[in-house]
């Protein structure tokens, strides 16, 4: 069987097919906002659909493509891994390209960081895999049953993780999740204090930025939350699965707060967009508890974590962000962006803020205070409380091709996630394209506001 022909015979009814053997819901949703594109090729930061029209990603595949999509380096490495015909996954066995990319990755994250280094790597399939294995590594590292996470955190969907998501419609309906796991509201050092006096927490997890609408805690939190784990003797785990390589521009987020982790999580982007690889970067004095003899050599383990073409595409990876300047760049146009969108809200009542870091954006909107708007406003919030933001999403798509989406269920906030190759020129076609959908939405009754009217339609039909 050809792929290549395959693919092509069957484009025209691929929703069909993912509807009736994956998730009908899924493609319900999709063809509800009008997403229910055919891409047939993608490079860098664009998409094209089967029409042949392009498309400007600023999504990204929720953080994974931040060198683009389909780069050639990582495409040329995985060909020269595939022709290599390696004894790939012995198992019993010390992978050579494992030890090389863990080498890297612990070079690149003790570059920034104090006088404590990171000094193990584990290597996993999955930002989730990757929390849940930080879990067991703390609790066993320390001796301790209970995880503090932070609320409105997102650390994944298996059950580990999730017990750490303060995100209810992720949480509902699964039941009893890991025990021992208690939310605390973010720069809130009186509630964690709370709990870490009682000298039972094993780890304090946190994203140094939110994904679910890009908050962050205040610098000050940060040092000061550090000192009590300190104090505490309860381990620090940023999880920086989509905000680490070079996503704010840093390589780590963690080096905006001056912040010396004990275990740090990454995954995403390290894949290069083409083999999935995560990996968890510890100290040693967890290693030794956890790895703490030769029959517990395998005591946490994997069958595809270190596969040769993933660890060919991290190799890979990390060198192309780094020769291609991807982290200042990913600074410098996230700045642009900001600064762009910061300049409309005085002519926007509805746009009330704009924050990141680096290429990791939040647009959020508002209740407005005219009479006319505020009308519109309530309406549609009534229908669903989520509904305007797609009603910038939509057209941003629709009407000038750039693929966004809001930050999650029920909140007035776009999300921006563009790979790191972006330039001065996609800045200003999404700048002119957003404060046109922005402007439009200002005007009631208008084009907007009756694509609102017929989302709804859609959603209640659907």
């Amino acid at each position: 069987m050809n792929i290549q022909d395959l693919f092509h015979k069957h484009i025209h009814e691929q929703h069909d097919i993912y509807a009736n053997n994956i998730n009908p819901q899924f493609v319900k949703v999709l063809r509800t906002i009008g997403f229910d594109k055919n891409y047939v090729k993608a490079e860098g930061q664009y998409l094209y659909d089967k029409e042949g029209n392009k498309y400007l990603d600023f999504l990204a595949g929720y953080g994974v493509f931040n060198m683009g999509r389909n780069h050639p380096k990582v495409k040329k490495a995985l060909h020269e891994a595939l022709d290599m015909d390696t004894a790939n996954m012995v198992q019993m066995d010390a992978p050579l390209l494992a030890g090389v990319l863990a080498k890297k990755l612990l070079e690149k994250v003790n570059s920034s960081y104090g006088d404590k280094r990171l000094d193990r790597v584990f290597f996993t399939n999955s930002g989730t895999e990757a929390n849940e294995g930080a879990i067991k590594f703390a609790k066993c590292a320390t001796g301790r049953p209970r995880i503090v996470y932070l609320e409105h955190a997102f650390h994944g969907l298996s059950t580990g993780s999730l017990a750490l998501n303060g995100n209810e419609e992720f949480r509902s309906g699964f039941g009893d999740l890991l025990p021992g796991c208690v939310g605390i509201p973010s720069d809130d050092l009186k509630a964690l204090e709370y709990e870490l006096a009682k000298k039972d927490i094993a780890a304090f997890i946190f994203e140094v930025v939110q994904g679910k609408g890009v908050y962050a805690p205040s610098k000050e939190y940060f040092a000061q939350a550090e000192a009590l784990c300190r104090k505490y003797g309860t381990l620090m785990i940023a999880d920086e699965v989509q905000s680490g390589m070079g996503r704010t521009g840093r390589w780590f987020a963690f080096e905006h707060f001056g912040l010396n982790p004990d275990i740090v999580t990454i995954a995403k982007a390290l894949s290069g967009g083409f083999v999935p690889v995560g990996a968890i970067l510890y100290r040693e004095k967890i290693y030794d508890k956890v790895f703490s003899r030769m029959d517990r050599c395998v005591v946490h383990s994997n069958t595809f974590g270190r596969n040769t073409l993933a660890m060919a595409a991290g190799i890979t990876t990390l060198s192309v962000i780094e020769e291609e300047g991807l982290v200042e760049n990913a600074a410098i146009r996230g700045k642009e962006i900001v600064e762009g969108v910061a300049a409309m809200k005085e002519k926007y009542e509805m746009l009330s803020d704009v924050r990141g870091y680096g290429l990791m954006i939040a647009i959020e909107f508002d209740r407005p205070k005219s009479m006319k708007l505020k009308i519109g406003w309530d309406l549609i919030h009534k229908v669903n409380k989520g509904l305007f933001g797609q009603m910038v999403v939509v057209p941003l798509l629709s009407k000038h091709k750039i693929l966004t989406q809001v930050t999650g269920h029920n909140c007035d906030i776009v999300k921006l996630l563009p790979p790191l190759c972006i330039t001065s020129e996609d800045v200003r076609y999404f700048l002119a394209s957003l404060e046109d959908i922005i402007a439009d939405c200002h005007k009631f009754p208008g084009g907007a506001w009756e694509v609102g009217k017929e989302l709804a339609k859609r959603a209640i039909s659907a």
